[in-house]
């Protein structure tokens, strides 16, 4: 059992036919608004492993391990990881959606580098309940680092040719620091961004000279955010809102960011081709 479609996808990576995998939270599911069931409860007291995310990233997850009880394993794919302060990218969080994490960003899979220790210890949970196959979860997982590393590589060249004075985004859900971190691509969200409400023509405007005066060159929604905000501004500022970015869950099997490693080259394709574009 797992968290949300991300870790999912790197357990299934490294299980192999070995385990079956269950999220929690489902494709295009927001992991900040779940509200767990007992139906939830039920499936948690079947699992033999439990993987989440950590970092605060599911706030519900301890009180839900506690309904449940049952005697699965608990892994925290992020436990090592080298977590960023939300204060760090100041920038990324000035926002009031409900998406607080405390004082940690959490959305560390977002720098493939560090989606590697997720990989590692995911392995050795694995390898914890079913130890008379750890040969062969060592060696998936191996096979997969190595993927991830070639990955991290494309990453970096599919966004080298972007030119530095381009590389400034407006997003409009706060998750990308550790992207920014690895990537060098820097990612602003709009203030009082809400799911629910319709920004006012005072926000818009005031969005609007925050684009222009930090020279935002491009505007990509996210696949868990109410995008009305960005396409305001757009109208607004002359700009146009570009395809969407995968933050916090990957998309149906049909989708474009099915899979963690499809998800980061998607992400990758689409902020390369918005910032390359002519202004």
């Amino acid at each position: 059992m797992t968290s949300f479609t991300i870790v999912a996808d790197i357990t299934r990576e490294v299980g192999g036919e070995r385990v079956a995998v269950t999220s929690l939270v489902g494709p295009d599911g927001d992991s900040h608004a779940f509200e767990p069931a007992p139906a939830h409860a039920r499936k948690i007291t079947e699992a033999d492993l439990v993987v989440r995310n950590g970092l605060g990233f599911e706030g519900w997850m301890d009180r839900l391990l506690d309904v449940a009880g049952g005697s699965a394993r608990v892994v925290t794919a992020s436990r090592g990881v080298d977590a960023i302060d939300a204060g760090d990218h100041a920038h990324d969080h000035h926002h009031d959606d409900g998406h607080s994490h405390g004082d940690t960003d959490p959305h560390a899979w977002l720098d493939v580098a560090r989606a590697r220790t997720y990989v590692r210890n995911i392995r050795d949970g694995l390898k914890a309940v079913d130890p008379d196959h750890a040969e062969t979860y060592a060696e998936r997982a191996d096979a997969y680092l190595d993927v991830l590393e070639a990955l991290d590589d494309q990453i970096r060249e599919t966004l080298a040719a972007v030119p530095r004075e381009r590389r400034r985004i407006l997003t409009s859900h706060a998750a990308f620091g550790y992207f920014e971190d690895a990537y060098g691509i820097e990612f602003l969200s709009p203030r009082g961004l809400s799911t629910e409400a319709e920004p006012s023509a005072a926000e818009v405007a005031e969005l609007v000279r925050e684009a222009r005066a930090h020279r935002v060159a491009a505007l990509l929604p996210d696949n868990l955010t109410d995008a009305r905000l960005l396409h305001r501004i757009a109208e607004e500022s002359d700009m146009t809102v570009g395809p969407t970015l995968y933050s916090d869950a990957l998309s149906p099997e049909d989708g474009p960011a099915p899979t963690y490693t499809r998800m980061m080259e998607h992400n990758a394709g689409v902020i390369a081709e918005a910032l390359e574009a002519d202004p």
